[in-house]
């Protein structure tokens, strides 16, 4: 999968700019930005901090807080002053995000405490289209951008909306910005970029709408494979993944992760869950590693952090995992991590159940 986020960013920036500066002569600060409590120019001021403020955090990568910096306009600056800000803060963001290696992820708030350079570009292109948007309405422009841009921004934080025929409608809708058919209006929302859980020698990334779907059309899902790709257990986890987002019922946090080599970058397996809980707070997990990676105890390292972050969220009682009864390495596994076999099932599919709980 290509990094497209310095792509995304460049585009949408430039399609902002090129509406809002045909309309540069008129009175931005007695104009209210649609709905928002800001003025146009006030709501494109605070489109400027936010991209320069995303491309610090790639820049420092800070762990714990944004960077305490604010930008400050000279006194007497006009329209077409503030959209040169504007532009000057995307060039930025757009070089953090070249300059920065895939892996790396620094602070924002929502909702896991940090991002990778793909959800501060999609934060940053999503800023671009809303808040364009925005001063279009005040302004009484009309503004549509590219579907692809919006599709960009929802397949990557917000995994947990339906997409929709229209993508950025959809994205209209998922911001409480405008009406779907058959949906409920937004009042709350927020974006929500993808969990990253440490372990020992392998972080375990979680994986976007977008990956999986890439993974389901015979991409690399934007990682770095052992052995040239994944196994099919993670292809088939994928395809899951990518239905369950499509229903919208998919909750990223009980998604699919990449197993990543911390050594070198590369991705060794998947590991994840088959959904939510169920009723009785159980949930199932799975798991496979490509061939070059197994017997080295990736696997019983994984699910070992994934079972502790797991079982220490409200609503986990316990986990479930199915294994074939002539497959000995994956029992291992299971038993080294703390599952036990509850039962099997010989006559009908040569599995063996086990249960970790909490």
């Amino acid at each position: 999968m290509r990094d497209l986020g310095g792509e995304r960013v460049e585009e949408a920036v430039a399609g902002a700019l090129a509406l809002l500066r045909t309309a540069t002569d008129r009175d931005w600060d007695g104009v209210r930005a649609d709905r928002l409590e800001w003025s146009c120019h006030r709501t494109a001021e605070h489109l400027a901090g936010a991209l320069f403020a995303y491309a610090g955090q790639l820049a420092s990568r800070p762990r714990d807080a944004y960077v305490p910096f604010e930008i400050t306009l000279d006194e007497g600056t006009d329209q077409d002053g503030l959209l040169d800000v504007v532009e000057t803060a995307a060039a930025l963001l757009v070089a953090a995000f070249r300059a920065t290696p895939r892996r790396a992820r620094a602070f924002h708030p929502f909702p896991f405490r940090s991002a990778n350079r793909e959800g501060f570009a999609a934060m940053g292109v999503a800023e671009t289209l809303l808040h364009t948007r925005d001063i279009a309405e005040g302004l009484g422009l009309t503004y549509t951008p590219a579907p692809e841009l919006a599709e960009y921004v929802l397949t990557r934080i917000f995994p947990t909306v339906r997409p929709g025929p229209d993508p950025w409608q959809t994205l209209l809708w998922a911001t409480g910005r405008g009406e779907l058919p058959g949906r409920d209006p937004v009042t709350e929302w927020r974006w929500s970029n993808n969990l990253v859980l440490p372990a020992d020698r392998l972080t375990l990334e979680g994986v976007t709408p977008a990956a999986v779907a890439d993974l389901c059309a015979g991409g690399d899902g934007g990682f770095d494979w052992l052995d040239g790709g994944p196994f099919e257990g993670t292809l088939e986890a994928a395809g899951m993944v990518l239905k369950a987002y499509e229903a919208g019922v998919h909750r990223p946090e009980f998604g699919l992760f990449a197993l990543v080599r911390r050594s070198d970058g590369r991705a060794v397996g998947g590991m994840g869950f088959h959904g939510v809980p169920d009723e009785e707070g159980q949930a199932e997990v799975g798991y496979d590693l490509v061939e070059g990676a197994r017997g080295q105890g990736y696997a019983t390292e994984a699910l070992r952090a994934l079972s502790e972050w797991a079982l220490a969220r409200d609503g986990v009682r316990s986990l479930f995992a199915t294994v074939e009864a002539d497959n000995a390495p994956s029992q291992a596994v299971l038993s080294r991590v703390g599952f036990r076999q509850v039962s099997e099932d010989f006559d009908d599919e040569g599995l063996l159940a086990y249960q970790l709980r909490g």
